[in-house]
């Protein structure tokens, strides 16, 4: 039952070309950063990512933009990445804008063996175009399929060497989603503690949901748009 990984080369070892991957995180938090990098590193090309946004120019999921690794964005909120509005300008990456209720609903379904949904949330737009609609108590919804994916990335605070999760506040948020919802989930988590060490009651997400755990590093705070004030206005 140990999931232990020693490093997160070995933990991405198997990621090939062209995989669809699935990444938790919102903004800069609860990023799996060094699985990232790892990848980055690996070189893996043509993926298919499918997260809530696309990172920065040079944090997070960006980087791996930056370097063409990605041919397919299935996103929700995209606008701190420059190199992602260049790319999806030019029609150098294929995207698909999902809203972002629908995106976590998507993944979760997928988790839960659930094929497809009704959801009013798009009736009437772009989205959706070309799908099948019905009314529910007089309500006009438009069917949506489950999104899975071969991997998924999950970054949390605590984890012990069966893969049983602990999320701190808000880094908590796409990361269970993405879990269930990938045939191959690694974690990577802050502090890696032997089993019996986590209470079941704090646990968020059960190890069962997890093929592989590693104890990242050199973590950073990082800050997507700092706003200061001037001595003057505090």
């Amino acid at each position: 039952m140990d999931k232990t990984v020693n490093s997160a080369a070995e933990a991405i070892h198997d990621i090939h070309d062209g995989a669809t991957l699935l990444v938790g995180g919102f903004g800069l938090s609860g990023n799996p950063e060094n699985l990232i990098t790892a990848l980055h590193a690996r070189g893996t090309r043509d993926l298919t990512l499918v997260s809530n946004n696309a990172g920065t120019d040079d944090c997070g999921l960006g980087v791996l933009l930056k370097a063409r690794q990605v041919s397919t964005m299935v996103g929700s909120y995209v606008g701190e990445n420059k190199e992602f509005e260049r790319q999806f300008l030019s029609g150098e990456l294929d995207v698909e804008l999902c809203p972002q209720g629908t995106l976590a609903e998507r993944m979760r379904a997928a988790g839960a063996g659930i094929p497809a949904f009704y959801t009013p949330t798009g009736v009437g737009t772009l989205r959706a175009e070309g799908k099948e609609t019905r009314h529910f108590d007089g309500r006009e919804c438009v069917l949506e399929e489950a999104l899975a994916g071969d991997f998924a990335f999950v970054k949390a605070w605590r984890g012990d060497t069966h893969g049983n999760l602990v999320f701190r506040k808000t880094a908590r948020n796409f990361n269970p989603l993405v879990a269930k919802a990938a045939r191959v989930t690694i974690a990577e988590v802050e502090e890696l503690v032997p089993v019996g060490t986590l209470s079941p009651d704090e646990i968020h997400l059960p190890g069962i949901y997890v093929q592989r755990i590693i104890e990242g590093k050199d973590y950073k705070k990082w800050i997507e748009q700092r706003t200061v004030r001037s001595r003057e206005e505090a």
